[in-house]
């Protein structure tokens, strides 16, 4: 029976850094083998050997199926914080990875920096990254909104931990699509507000720059398309621009953040 239970706990590990992760899993099951064939703590050989599978061994691997990872130290196109890189999920086509850089490298005059969230796992196109519904061929990657502190200044800070979850609301209510959506039973609509992981900058939403950061992307012609919530499009007066889409009730809410796809 201890044997069954010791199992089913493995299986269960090796599920959650799978889904997480996507390469986590096999990463642990490696560590758990060195563990037992050395006579060697797991807490101490797992963390090391992930670490070593994270900066050296999976990019290249990666590379070699056509993901490049996202900077995480450029001053002007880095993660929103540690986990996005820890769970491989900052992975991107190269033409995606070598757009976004060309933008902030373009834009040094009046600089812009780009602050990604969840982009797609290191391999296979459809491999799902949840709880997102299409990232999963390195074509697609979640953006950060800008901010401005109290007094007006634009900040490269964030008002919630993860990115996540910190929606901007309609300036004028009339029935928002937020309404919309769970009157339908779409649930899960507003469900990202329990993926902030906590507030911890009080901020305003940046209309100004977050506008500039819209139209360069826009104009952009490898940009296929940009999620964004109705009211947004409607307030930040984009609403010529046929690339920005309601990403459908069956997805969540896209006023904390943006999700740029490319051809």
């Amino acid at each position: 029976m201890t044997k069954l239970i010791q199992l089913f706990f493995y299986l269960l590990i090796v599920l959650l850094l799978t889904i997480t992760t996507q390469v986590g899993g096999i990463i642990w099951i490696i560590a758990l083998v060195i563990s037992k064939k050395f006579k060697l703590k797991k807490r101490f050989v797992f963390p090391a050997v992930y670490l070593v599978f994270n900066l050296i061994i999976i990019p290249p691997i990666a590379n070699h199926f056509g993901r490049e990872r996202l900077p995480v130290f450029h001053n002007h196109l880095k993660p929103r914080n540690w986990f996005y890189q820890i769970a491989f999920r900052n992975y991107v086509k190269p033409e995606l990875k070598e757009m976004l850089l060309e933008i902030v490298e373009e834009n040094q005059y009046h600089p812009i920096t780009i602050t990604y969230l969840d982009a797609s796992f290191p391999f296979i196109d459809g491999f799902p990254l949840p709880p997102h519904l299409s990232h999963n061929d390195g074509k697609k990657v979640d953006i950060s909104f800008m901010y401005t502190t109290k007094d007006g200044t634009t900040t490269t800070k964030k008002p919630s931990l993860s990115g996540y979850g910190h929606f901007t609301e309609p300036e004028s209510y009339s029935g928002t699509q937020t309404e919309r959506c769970l009157n339908k039973g779409h649930w899960q609509y507003d469900k990202a507000k329990y993926l902030s992981l906590g507030t911890i900058n009080d901020l305003d939403f940046d209309r100004k720059e977050t506008k500039r950061l819209l139209k360069i992307l826009l104009k952009e012609p490898r940009t296929e398309k940009i999620l964004l919530e109705p009211h947004l499009k409607f307030s930040l007066g984009l609403t010529n621009y046929s690339k920005i889409r309601f990403h459908g009730c069956r997805a969540v809410r896209h006023d904390d953040h943006l999700h740029l796809q490319i051809k």
